[in-house]
């Protein structure tokens, strides 16, 4: 696998799997191709997610709520699941990992940094293992 392609998925696309995108899209760049896509997407990204991760220098101000479908899973050779549970197709030969994450909905600001903290590590580990090499510049939180 040259350039891997991951899917986070969760229920409304607007917080954890939305995290997950723009972490592994600051860490990687362009060695992996980052997706993210909700069981039943909600209408906006989480503001206070939004504000945690430009706290971080790191803007979803474009990030539209996708929903999660049979061609987004077989277009990934890893799927990520964070609270989706069995909404999620499963395709033979993909790497399936379900991160249990807290969901930020209805959450303070400091809660959501724990959460996106949670996320990060997560996001970072992940690219290792893939081989993808987590670039050195970390996000500020």
């Amino acid at each position: 696998m040259t350039k891997p392609t991951i899917l986070f998925a969760c229920i409304h696309n607007s917080g954890r799997s939305v995290a997950a995108q723009a972490l592994a899209c600051h860490y990687a760049g362009d060695a992996v191709e980052v997706r993210s896509a909700g069981s039943e997407p909600g209408a906006t990204v989480n503001p206070v997610v939004a504000d945690v991760l430009a706290e971080r220098g790191l803007s979803v101000a474009g990030h539209t709520p996708t929903k999660l479908d049979w061609d987004l899973v077989e277009a990934s050779d890893v799927v990520i699941t964070m609270g989706c549970g069995e909404t999620c197709p499963v395709f033979p030969g993909k790497r399936y990992e379900d991160w249990p994450v807290d969901d930020p909905a209805g959450r303070d600001i400091e809660t959501v940094r724990r959460i996106v903290d949670d996320i990060d590590e997560r996001v970072r580990a992940l690219l290792t293992s893939l081989r993808v090499s987590p670039q050195s510049r970390r996000t500020t939180g």
